[in-house]
This record gives C-alpha cells, structure tokens and sequence, in this order.
C-alpha cells in the first residue's frame, strides 16, 4: 500500500469510516474500542508542514507481533499480509506490546452483530486485515476503494513484489518511506510525502 500524504486531506476520515462500516467495529466511544486504522496528525518542526495520515497494522516483512506471539495466532500469510487467528489467540498481548505502529487492539466485551466474513471475538488481538476476505475476492481494500470515491485517490494498493504493479512503478519514481525505517521491519505500507 502507498500513501500520498499530500492528497490525504486533513479532517478527512472516509477510509476509517470505510474500515469500521466494513470490519463492523462500529465507532470508537472508549479509548479501548478496536481501530483497525486512525489518522493521525503530524507537524514537521524544521518547516512547519503539516499532514494527515493514515495509520494501520503496516504488513511487516519482519512483524514482531509474529515473532513474539506464544501461540502461532499472529502470522504472516504467503503474500505478506499479516493476520491473527482468533481461534489460537489467547489474549497475552505480547504482539500488541511488539507493535510499533500501535496497530493492534484487545476486544475487551462480548460482540454482536458481527459480519460473518470478519470473525472477532472477546478475549482476541486484532488489527488491520487489509480486507483479506476482500482481497481474495479480487477486490480492493475498502479504505482504498473510499478514498478513490473521493476522488482524492491518497491511497494505491498492489503487489509491491510484482515489479509491473503500479505501485511498484509509482515507488520507483516518487520519494516514499517507511514509519520508524530505521527499526528495518521492511513494511508493506508505505509513505509519499512524508
């Protein structure tokens, strides 16, 4: 995923709305509440620029949720997306404290209503999926397809492996980062604009 922070608009919170109405975590009201994605504000002290940015589990090559978790639950599938296996998840929350991106939450209460593609359950981590069930669908992720909407388009998914992929080209010829590079995670979420 490619972010251009310099089309992602301030106030702006559609791709967040998009991940809740599609995961059904519903609105945040507490502080504990699951968010798979939050904006953030960032102000560069040198110039004073400002952006608005998204925030979500960053699909590490190297995720230490993964490597931290005692049971398995928290693992990586083939094609990088990582993931947690509520059936295997025993509610430690090493992972959440390996996390350096703060991309993963604890579903403190029973839930209702759940969408039967998006399994949660009391007592389970859980983080960004990058719509997963979307995904193997062939269809997008929905805070990119929100985005899009918008006529923004802040937000490119692709397979940055396939060096064909529109993202790997917009990557080739645009200055992107990584959050935190210097902890060498090798994320599959990546900045322009930053």
């Amino acid at each position: 995923m490619l972010i251009d922070t310099t089309k992602c608009a301030s106030g702006c919170t559609d791709c967040v709305d998009a991940c809740h109405t599609e995961n059904g975590l519903g609105q945040p009201k507490h502080a504990t509440d699951s968010r798979w994605i939050r904006k953030i504000e960032i102000k560069e002290v040198k110039t004073g620029r400002q952006a608005s940015v998204p925030v979500m589990c960053q699909h590490c090559a190297e995720p230490p949720c993964v490597d931290v978790c005692p049971t398995g639950a928290s693992f990586k599938r083939a094609d990088g997306i990582v993931l947690v296996d509520r059936h295997s998840c025993i509610g430690c929350r090493y992972c959440m404290m390996a996390c350096p991106y703060k991309a993963r939450s604890f579903v403190h209460e029973n839930l209702s209503a759940q969408k039967p593609e998006v399994p949660r359950g009391k007592g389970c981590v859980e983080s960004c999926t990058l719509c997963v069930h979307r995904l193997d669908r062939g269809e997008l992720p929905a805070c990119v397809e929100a985005c899009a909407k918008t006529g923004r388009r802040a937000i490119l998914f692709g397979d940055l492996n396939d060096p064909e992929s529109e993202i790997s080209r917009r990557i080739r010829t645009v200055a992107s980062g990584q959050l935190r590079a210097d902890l060498m995670l090798n994320t599959g979420v990546r900045y322009e604009g930053m």
